[in-house]
Formats: structure tokens, sequence, C-alpha cells
């Protein structure tokens, strides 16, 4: 609690404050995963496309591939671990329908409306892709790291 609480203090100056703001518009993200994430991750346009992005959360499968022959594994699990739990953690609450609750309502209020609205279009589509990857019989741990791809 003492270090939420000097985290709380320390971030409104931060120059990345505002991300933290933007970022726990998502569902899932509270203040310290967002905190977490831009602290590990940093200014996310530093990568040059998602993939990049991906291969440095580890979330990405491992291929074993020789000649012709492709072979994928399982996340390779090789990147930031701490970004990674908390996106995998954040990420389990896309299994529940889309709706704004009062915690994300209150995190919403002074957010640029193209925020708001994005933050939105997001919950949507990720709870509708967390029902449909269920519905084709994936393991909920596979589902899950397919959702925290999406929302880093």
């Amino acid at each position: 609690e003492r270090l939420d609480a000097q985290l709380a203090e320390l971030v409104p100056s931060w120059s990345m404050a505002p991300v933290v703001a933007a970022y726990q518009a998502l569902r899932g993200v509270s203040f310290i995963v967002a905190v977490t994430f831009v602290s590990e991750v940093g200014d996310v346009r530093r990568f040059d496309n998602p993939r990049q992005l991906m291969a440095f959360l580890g979330l990405v499968p491992s291929e074993r591939s020789t000649g012709e022959t492709v072979k994928r594994g399982g996340l390779t699990l090789a990147g930031n671990r701490r970004a990674r739990r908390v996106l995998i953690e954040g990420a389990w609450a896309y299994r529940y329908p889309a709706r704004v609750t009062e915690p994300i309502r209150v995190r919403l209020e002074g957010l640029p409306k193209a925020v708001r609205e994005i933050a939105w279009k997001a919950q949507t589509r990720l709870c509708a892709r967390y029902r449909r990857l269920m519905a084709a019989g994936k393991n909920k741990p596979i589902v899950v790291a397919a959702i925290a791809r999406e929302m880093a």
C-alpha cells in the first residue's frame, strides 16, 4: 500500500503520465498494470512494427524448422517477464461480456473522447475474440495469451 501511494504521488509528474492514463482506459488495466507496462516497455513508438513489440514481450511462438519444414511451438517467453505478466493478468478480464463497469467509468473520466472510443472498440473486439477462440476449442491459457498480444 505504501508503494502504491508513492507511485500515485510520483506518476502525475512523470513525462509518461498521459500514456499511463490512456492505458488505464482498457479493461483489465489498473493503475499498477499501466505503470508497470509503461515503465518496462517505455515508448512503444520505438518499435518499428507490432511484431518487434511482441518479440520484446516474449509473446511470439517458438519455431523449429529445417529446410521447408516449419514447426511452431509454445510462446518463447524470452522477453520482458514483468510486462508480459501484467498483460496476461489484464487479459483474463476479457472472459466477461463487454461493459463499462464503475471502476472503468471512473478511469475514463477526463480522458479524450478518442481514447475512450478506442478503449470501447478494443473491449468489444477482445471480448468477442475471447468467446470465438473458446468456442473453437482452444485452451484458456492459449486464448489469454492471444488476448494479451492484442492488448499490447
